[in-house]
C-alpha cells in the first residue's frame, strides 16, 4: 500500500490528503480498505462539528473526496466526523444517525442509495441541521438543503462526444472525421441507485442517439434502455461479466466490438479485462482494442489511457469539489445562503434542490500532461507506474 500527497485548490486553502492505493486483479485495480471500514475520527477544533459521509472506499476518487473535505474543514475550523460506509446501505443511515447524535452542526453527504435515508434527514431537519448533497443528488426528500457536484448530463456527453473521437466519428476539437462506419458499439451505466447515472447516461445517449438512428453506430446486442446497461453498485466484476456474456451472445458470428461506452474507470477496467480474454488487443489487426471511455481519472487507467488500452477518462477535480462543500457548509454555519449557480436543473422528486455545478474535462493520452500532471493531480512517475506514491 502506499499514499500519495497533493496540494488543493481554489478558496484560499490548502487541503492535504492522502491516497490509498491497493493492487488488483484484470485490466487495473479498484483502492482503499476492505468494504465496512470507517474513517477518521474527530479532531479538536472550535468551529464546530460536521459530519461527512462518503461511500465506500473501494474507489480512489471516494478516499480522496473524504479526505479533502475534511482536511479543508479542519482549516477552516471545524471539528469533522468523517465516514466510510463500505457500499452499505445500513451502515451509512447509522454512522449519519450517530453524527446527529454526536451534535453535528451541519451534514455532507455521498448518499450510496439516494432515497434510502429519508428518516435521517427527517432527524436533521427536526434540530435544524443543513444537509448539503455531494456529487450525488440525494432524492426524494425535501430535507436537502444544497447540493454540489459537476455537470453530470455534460460528463455523459463528454464521455459520448470521447467515443465518438475514439471512432474516428469526430475529432477532438469537434471537427467531423473520416470514419464512416458502421461501428458495432456497447453501453455501459452506473447504478440505477446513483441518480447521477442518469444523468451521465441521459447526457451519452442524446449524443450517440443521431448515429444510432442513422446506423453509422450499431448495438450489436440491442441494448441500449439503462435498466439493461446499468451495473449495480459500480462494481468492476460486474461490468467484466456483462461484457464476457455480450461477447459469447452477440459476437460469436466472427464481428468485433469497436466501441464500448463506459460511464467510470472502474467499470472500464472489467471490460478491458474481458475484451482482453478474448483476445483482444491493442495493435492486434483482427481484434484491436476498442476504444473504451470512462470517468474520474483514477491513476490505474490513466495508466491504460497512456499506454493505448483505455481511450479516454473524464477529469473531475474533486478537489474543486470538496472546496466548494467547505464553502457551503461554512455559509450556512455562518448564517448565510450558499451560493448556487443553478436552480432549475436538480429536482429530487420534492424539490429543486439549489446546486453548484463544476466543470469537467475529457482526457485522451495527448492531454494527461496538461490536465493532470502540470495540474499536479498526479506526477509523471504516478502515471507511468500506474499507482498512487
Amino acid at each position: 500500500m502506499s499514499t500519495r500527497k497533493f496540494a488543493a485548490v481554489a478558496v484560499g486553502m490548502t487541503l492535504a490528503l492522502s491516497l490509498a492505493a491497493c493492487g488488483g486483479e484484470g485490466a487495473g485495480s479498484d483502492t482503499g480498505t476492505e468494504e465496512g471500514d470507517t474513517g477518521t475520527t474527530e479532531e479538536s477544533s472550535e468551529g464546530g462539528l460536521i459530519g461527512v459521509s462518503m461511500p465506500t472506499q473501494t474507489s480512489e476518487r471516494w478516499i480522496a473526496d473524504g479526505d479533502a473535505v475534511k482536511s479543508g474543514l479542519e482549516e477552516a475550523g471545524y471539528e469533522v466526523d468523517l465516514q466510510f460506509a463500505g457500499d452499505d446501505i445500513p451502515t451509512q443511515s447509522q454512522q449519519i444517525d450517530q453524527m446527529i447524535t454526536k451534535g453535528a452542526s451541519a451534514l455532507i453527504i455521498a448518499a450510496i442509495d439516494g432515497t434510502a435515508l429519508a428518516s435521517q434527514l427527517q432527524a436533521a431537519a427536526d434540530a435544524g441541521i443543513p444537509v448539503i448533497s455531494y456529487d450525488r443528488l440525494i432524492r426524494d426528500s425535501e430535507n436537502v438543503d444544497f447540493y454540489v457536484t459537476f455537470d453530470n448530463y455534460q460528463v455523459g456527453v463528454q464521455q459520448a462526444t470521447s467515443l465518438l473521437v475514439g471512432l474516428g466519428l469526430l475529432t477532438q476539437d469537434g471537427a467531423e472525421g473520416d470514419a464512416t462506419g458502421p461501428f458495432n458499439v456497447e453501453l455501459f451505466a452506473g447504478s440505477l441507485d446513483d441518480n447521477n447515472a442518469h444523468f451521465f447516461y441521459a447526457g451519452a445517449i442524446d449524443t450517440l442517439q443521431p448515429y444510432i438512428d442513422e446506423g453509422t453506430i450499431v448495438i450489436k446486442s440491442g441494448q441500449t434502455d439503462i435498466e439493461q446497461v446499468a451495473t449495480l453498485r459500480w462494481q468492476q466484476e460486474t461490468a467484466q461479466k456483462r461484457m464476457e456474456d455480450l461477447l459469447t451472445s452477440a459476437y460469436s458470428d466472427g464481428s468485433v466490438v469497436q466501441g464500448v461506452l463506459s460511464p467510470y474507470d472502474g467499470l472500464s477496467r472489467g471490460i478491458i479485462t474481458a475484451l482482453q480474454n478474448a483476445g483482444y488487443a491493442v495493435g492486434d489487426a483482427a481484434k484491436p482494442m476498442p476504444p473504451v471511455t470512462g470517468q474520474d481519472a483514477e491513476i490505474a487507467s490513466v495508466k491504460l489511457i497512456a499506454d493505448g488500452v483505455q481511450f479516454s477518462t473524464i477529469f473531475k477535480d474533486t478537489r474543486k469539489l470538496a472546496d466548494q462543500a467547505v464553502v457551503a457548509a461554512q455559509a450556512y454555519l455562518e448564517g448565510e445562503e450558499p451560493e448556487a449557480n443553478d436552480t432549475e436543473t436538480y429536482d429530487n422528486g420534492v424539490k429543486v434542490v439549489p446546486s453548484y455545478l463544476l466543470e469537467s474535462d475529457i482526457v485522451y493520452a495527448d492531454n494527461i500532461q496538461a490536465l493532470l500532471v502540470d495540474s499536479g493531480y498526479w506526477t509523471a512517475e504516478e502515471v507511468a507506474s500506474g499507482q498512487a506514491g
